[in-house]
């Protein structure tokens, strides 16, 4: 089949789709989209709230829960205790199919009744409750999107880590702080894309480092200073001068690298270890266009946010991968897991569902809301495998005769991700608005909910420019405090664990509130989505880089780039 270009239904831009792609969608018997890469991604991230808590009475133990579901979301909620347990049938929910009505509306009162889990957690995750979309964690606190993760706390997107504070995007680190992008390190601090170093203060961009401060850039050095090589006796007495316990000390110190930083030439893109891929934050992959922060991915186009092996054969997945395969249009699926198209929140050993919101284990499954385990449902309700079958047929034919129409009159037919106007959070809850900012009075427009924040109810006892600026000055009762946030309204706690981690390494009290410093990060992590195409001031090559011009103005294609590293 030949290249066609068409009109995306949403936001009415020409999108293309390619003969393999054409191929892909064939192979697992769905029609081609009618939204562009774009719009499905963003309505992919319509239902995915990361990082807002709300307090929210459990809707079945009656207990005062965290939820990432407002008070005033129409759902039912349960707290992760309740909704894993055996006290409750998903299949009581379960409902016959009308044919006199669109798909999207019998599923949108499925979601509305059957009850989601409050906050998206395995059962391995009792000593970490104000977590959200994390696994198999241990004494971890505001930690969101991670998994195998202990004694962690304030930061997103942290895998197989060991005691970690105001930490993102890390794999497999330890006894750090305020590291973003970093693999393999360890008692390190205030560094951006750190690899396999050891005792690095205020890096980026640097390898298999140790005992260096304020350098960019370097690869396999010892006892750099403001990437100036020292001797490692001079090293360690300027070392021993500095004492990052003053916060005072710590931000002039941070302000002094990053300024160094400047005189050096940042990395166009992040890839490693690929073959035939594009897009940026790639590793060990191998013929994956146009994908995003992922690991282990093979034969994919459009995936995002999957850090563990492997994702293969999939298009359109937002989130988690882990032995994936075979799926497409999907935001947080995984492990295990085949054949899975058009769910949210769904996986671990789960198999050929279509259209299912918090799915775990089962397979053939169409339409289903919060079930567990089991084979050949439908809107909840069990059927015979030959009747599940003949159904499913008839209800895709359905889908196709009676879409459903939106607010603004965009067509769901059968090949369509959830509408975003169905989500029970808000638009400016989740990560949509982060990676395409509406007003408020545009996404009512569009039909999209919409949630203005809380008035702040805590009273704050110590504003932050009270705090003590060395650490070995602040006291105990440092935990009564509710401490003001110098960046919004917020107040906040101290917590022992993250005390006695703070004085163990000599590091000073934030002073912004973990919401603030994890928004930060993503903010950042945000732009390395979009890529613009550049012209290598060295060689005159074009590529492609999340580097704007605005930012830097002279930027380096990856093999001129790599002729730069000391």
């Amino acid at each position: 089949m030949n290249q066609e270009k068409r009109i995306c239904q949403n936001c009415h831009n020409q999108f293309i789709i390619e003969p393999e792609d054409f191929q892909f969608y064939e192979r697992i018997k769905v029609p081609p989209p009618t939204f562009c890469p774009n719009c499905r991604f963003q309505r992919r991230l319509a239902w995915f709230n990361l990082i807002n808590l709300y307090r929210r009475s459990c809707d079945l133990c009656k207990k005062d829960t965290i939820s990432m579901y407002s008070p005033e979301a129409q759902c039912v909620v349960y707290c992760p205790r309740c909704w894993w347990s055996d006290n409750w049938d998903p299949l009581q929910y379960g409902r016959d199919y009308d044919f006199s009505r669109p798909f999207f509306e019998q599923f949108g009162d499925l979601l509305r009744e059957a009850p989601l889990l409050g906050l998206s957690s395995d059962f391995f995750s009792d000593s970490s409750p104000y977590t959200n979309f994390v696994g198999h964690a241990k004494n971890c606190y505001l930690l969101f999107w991670s998994d195998f993760s202990e004694d962690c706390a304030y930061g997103f997107y942290l895998f197989h880590d060991r005691n970690l504070y105001d930490c993102s995007l890390l794999k497999s680190c330890e006894k750090s702080y305020e590291l973003t992008h970093a693999y393999k390190t360890a008692y390190s601090v205030g560094s951006l894309d750190l690899t396999e170093s050891l005792n690095c203060i205020f890096m980026r961009d640097s390898r298999n480092c140790q005992n260096c401060f304020g350098s960019a850039n370097l690869r396999n050095k010892k006892y750099f200073w403001l990437n100036k090589q020292l001797t490692k006796e001079k090293y360690l007495e300027k070392i021993k001068k500095l004492d990052l316990g003053s916060y005072r000390e710590y931000t002039n110190f941070k302000k002094t690298a990053e300024a160094n930083w400047k005189n050096f030439l940042p990395q166009p893109y992040f890839e490693e270890f690929n073959i035939n891929c594009t897009g940026n934050r790639i590793y060990e992959s191998k013929n994956c266009r146009d994908c995003f922060e992922a690991a282990g991915a093979e034969n994919c186009k459009w995936v995002s946010m999957v850090s563990d092996p492997f994702t293969r054969d999939s298009y359109d997945i937002s989130g988690w991968g882990f032995n994936l395969e075979l799926s497409y249009d999907c935001g947080v699926v995984g492990e295990n897991s085949s054949g899975l198209k058009f769910c949210h929140d769904s996986g671990i050993n789960s198999f050929n569902l279509e259209y299912c919101k918090q799915l775990f284990g089962g397979s053939n499954q169409f339409g289903c809301v919060s079930t567990k385990k089991g084979s050949y449902c439908i809107l909840n309700k069990t059927y015979t495998e030959s009747e599940y079958c003949e159904l499913r047929d008839k209800i895709i034919s359905h889908m196709n005769v009676m879409p459903y129409k939106d607010a603004r009159g965009i067509t769901y037919r059968y090949g369509e991700f959830f509408p975003i106007e169905l989500s029970p959070i808000a638009y400016n809850e989740t990560l949509a608005n982060k990676f395409f900012p509406l007003s408020s009075a545009e996404a009512i427009r569009r039909g999209y909910k919409w949630r203005e924040a809380d008035a702040r109810t805590h009273p704050i006892t110590c504003p932050s420019d009270q705090l003590p600026d060395h650490i070995k000055d602040v006291p105990e009762t440092i935990f009564d405090e509710i401490i003001g946030c110098s960046k919004c309204p917020r107040g906040f706690k101290i917590i022992p664990a993250e005390l006695a981690f703070l004085k163990q390494i000599n590091l000073p009290l934030p002073r912004c509130c973990p919401f603030c410093r994890i928004e930060q990060k993503i903010d950042v992590w945000v732009q390395e989505f979009s890529l613009v195409e550049r012209i290598c001031n060295q060689c005159g090559a074009k590529f492609q880089t999340p580097q704007r011009n605005r930012d830097i103005a002279k930027l380096y294609c990856k093999p001129c780039y790599l002729e730069t590293i000391e």
